[in-house]
């Protein structure tokens, strides 16, 4: 079996390291002991997942935070930090991470136009952003499985909202899929079985 040659990866229409950003918005613990649309022990451990299996193809994360410097608020949780190491953290006082102007001047250098998106709430920092980055002509991809709301049906509703917008709505074994593609890219192959199995989406038996 032979695959075809490798599409260009910046014009690709699906994901590639090459033509994506990973948007980590207001993964803190106020955020994270408020979601009620799923559990929060699974919540944490998806986003960790997620954060761990894009550092692995080298897509590039653009992480914020809200109100750190104000001292309301604490910062990234430790278990995504750790994993996120000196990655830069944009704190902000906006709600919506795209009138932040250092979040969105990060968004913009990289001059890459899928955003693969994370944030707490789905009602409020996952939602304005994405609608704001859609106006502008940029791809978005929310991670559902590693995003929550206060309730369920503001997460749903949150989701239907920008869906109808044009959001392209993923997982993290979608975008593990997505972005391994072909077994032939055998460099990749132990982060993408290590990072689904971490995520309890392989058993070892």
């Amino acid at each position: 079996m032979t695959s075809y040659a490798p599409r260009d990866p910046k014009t690709d229409r699906l994901l590639t390291p090459e033509n994506s950003v990973f948007a980590i918005i207001d993964y803190q613990s106020t955020q994270i002991n408020s979601i009620e649309s799923m559990n929060r022990y699974q919540l944490v451990n998806n986003i960790v997942a997620t954060a761990k299996l894009l550092q692995a193809f080298h897509v590039p994360v653009i992480l914020s935070t809200v109100n750190v410097a104000s001292g309301r608020n604490q910062d990234t949780i430790a278990p995504l930090k750790d994993v996120l190491g000196d990655t830069p953290s944009y704190d902000r006082t906006a709600i919506n991470a795209w009138e932040d102007r250092e979040f969105n001047e990060a968004i913009t250098a990289t001059n890459h136009r899928n955003i693969i998106m994370a944030a707490l709430w789905t009602e409020a920092c996952l939602t304005f952003p994405a609608l704001d980055a859609m106006a502008e002509g940029y791809e978005v991809y929310p991670v559902i499985d590693a995003v929550g709301g206060t309730s369920l049906a503001a997460h749903e509703a949150a989701l239907r909202r920008i869906e109808q917008a044009g959001a392209h709505p993923t997982s993290f074994s979608q975008l593990a899929c997505e972005l391994q593609r072909d077994w032939n890219r055998t460099e990749t192959v132990p982060a993408f079985l290590e990072n689904m199995t971490a995520a309890g989406k392989f058993l070892k038996l």
